[in-house]
């Protein structure tokens, strides 16, 4: 089998970086930690395969198996859970004080 070089293992190591930012930023903008740890774990499940498609070793394939499973039991959790953050409820005659 032929190497695909460095690129993939470079490009899974900007995904995986990329990854948290997205998942940050899914969850400031949406303030649901369902989809952002749904955005956060396909992300790092990219960057597996491209780490996979880098190294074909039985390491690269554990990791990107042990995402697949993690991902799908937290997102059967948070499913069951079902719940969003949110911010505490101020009184109308408590502001500004």
């Amino acid at each position: 089998m032929t190497s695909l070089g460095p690129v993939p293992g470079l490009l899974a190591l900007g995904v995986s970086a990329l990854a948290l930012v997205a998942g940050t930023v899914a969850l400031a903008a949406t303030r649901s930690p369902a989809l952002a740890l749904g955005v956060f774990l396909d992300l790092l499940l990219a960057a597996g395969l491209l780490r996979l498609a880098a190294e074909p070793t039985w390491t690269s394939l554990g990791t990107a198996a042990a995402v697949v499973l993690l991902r799908r039991l937290i997102g059967a959790g948070l499913r069951a859970g079902g719940r969003t953050l949110s911010l505490p409820a101020v009184a109308p005659g408590n502001r500004g004080r």
